[in-house]
């Protein structure tokens, strides 16, 4: 199977000709016996059209021919890819998607054809993206390349679909955000804490606050936990679900890792979640069973987590505390804990973390000075003579 080149004349109104070169191969039999033949082209000369049946040939003789079609990249992702993965992906990571699509992506390369898209192309959309990217400004380097990794998705499943012979985003030269400094880390020292915890007795989500502050629960985690994740007993709840907000709706999702993990209590913390287990059973005229939220608005429905955010906004104000995000409650636990002497291991599963490496990468650099007694320990060893020995003669 060779294919063949073949040569187009066309003679415009003012009598111009141009000449356009095409590969056409024979790619089998159709269903009516007859031969069925496919165009690729056109080409300037009739060198690259030589060069492009070379290839070609190849590719089918290889198995991994792929048919020339007008899909844009556009057509392929919103009407295919995205119905696809729908079913297999948390809600929130299919609304990212989606979103990043829709903002960032189509508007730049959606028109191109899916099989003339090319790694320079994505290059140049990066590049973009990180100078001046969208109505609020650059982006970061991590977001860039967190839509390259989305990118790169939407092509592997049009290569596995056979509507594409390549993956081209594995040529393409995202940004590297290790490269870039690191964004520090905001937290609050032990004693910022304490104010926080002091602020917040007597609010109808004290324990909430508590929980929040004293386990590293994520926000989702600590609004997701139901009474049957709760042994106040053996003083430890079992995180297993999370409420999230994909599009301002509240659905029910899992622990960001995907799996459920055990945390322990601290005594005034169980103590808290008592008095507010009878405070549930007050506001709801019966006792909370099982699959009721711990932590929920009045009438038992789910608390929005942007709601929980603002709130936390508001105290802290109010308080005259130091600001951060109700996320930053996750890294003042972690950074608490390791100041304390916490096994990195211990802390990294109390977190759900992937694995203690991570843990290390993320908290080591926030601890400026708690190598000093490694430093003098290792100094002391070493015996340093008062002036420096005389070179022998």
């Amino acid at each position: 199977m060779r294919g063949h080149i073949h040569k187009r004349v066309r003679t415009n109104a003012a009598g111009t000709e141009t000449v356009r070169w095409y590969v056409v191969v024979d790619v089998g039999i159709g269903t009516d016996g007859r031969r069925k033949q496919k165009w690729h082209g056109g080409f300037d000369t009739r060198r690259e059209a030589e060069v492009e049946r070379a290839k070609i040939v190849n590719s089918l003789h290889s198995g991994s021919y792929t048919a020339p079609n007008r899909l844009t990249f556009g057509q392929w992702a919103v009407e295919s890819w995205l119905p696809m993965i729908r079913t297999r992906i948390k809600p929130s990571t299919y609304d990212s998607y989606r979103s990043n699509m829709e903002i960032h992506v189509l508007p730049a390369i959606g028109h191109r054809g899916l099989q003339q898209l090319t790694a320079l192309m994505l290059n140049t959309l990066y590049a973009e993206l990180l100078r001046k990217g969208g109505e609020r400004g650059p982006l970061a380097p991590k977001t860039v390349r967190y839509i390259h990794t989305t990118i790169h998705k939407v092509l592997a499943d049009a290569v596995d679909a056979g509507v594409v012979g390549s993956n081209v985003a594995e040529r393409a030269k995202p940004p590297r955000p290790g490269r870039v400094r690191a964004t520090r880390i905001e937290c609050w020292e032990p004693e910022e804490l304490a104010a926080f915890l002091t602020a917040v007795r007597g609010d109808r989500l004290e324990a909430a606050w508590r929980t929040a502050a004293m386990t590293g629960m994520r926000r989702g985690e600590v609004l997701g936990l139901r009474w049957g994740d709760v042994d106040l007993d053996d003083a430890r709840i079992s995180i297993r679900n999370a409420i999230v907000s994909v599009a301002y709706e509240v659905l029910e999702s899992s622990p960001k890792s995907h799996q459920a993990r055990v945390v322990d209590l601290d005594p005034l913390t169980v103590e808290m979640l008592r008095a507010h287990h009878s405070r549930c059973w007050k506001e709801l005229s019966q006792e909370p069973g099982e699959r009721q939220l711990v932590f929920s608005a009045e009438d038992g429905s789910p608390i929005h987590p942007q709601s929980f955010s603002q709130a936390f906004g508001r105290i802290i104000e109010r308080a005259n505390l130091r600001k951060i995000r109700l996320h930053d409650l996750r890294h003042t636990h972690a950074t608490i804990a390791v100041k304390a002497g916490v096994p990195v291991k211990v802390i990294s599963e109390r977190l759900g973390h992937e694995s203690p490496a991570f843990t290390l990468k993320q908290y080591a650099h926030v601890m400026p000075g708690m190598q000093a007694e490694a430093a003098e320990q290792i100094a002391a060893l070493v015996v340093c003579p008062k002036a420096a020995p005389k070179p022998r003669p």
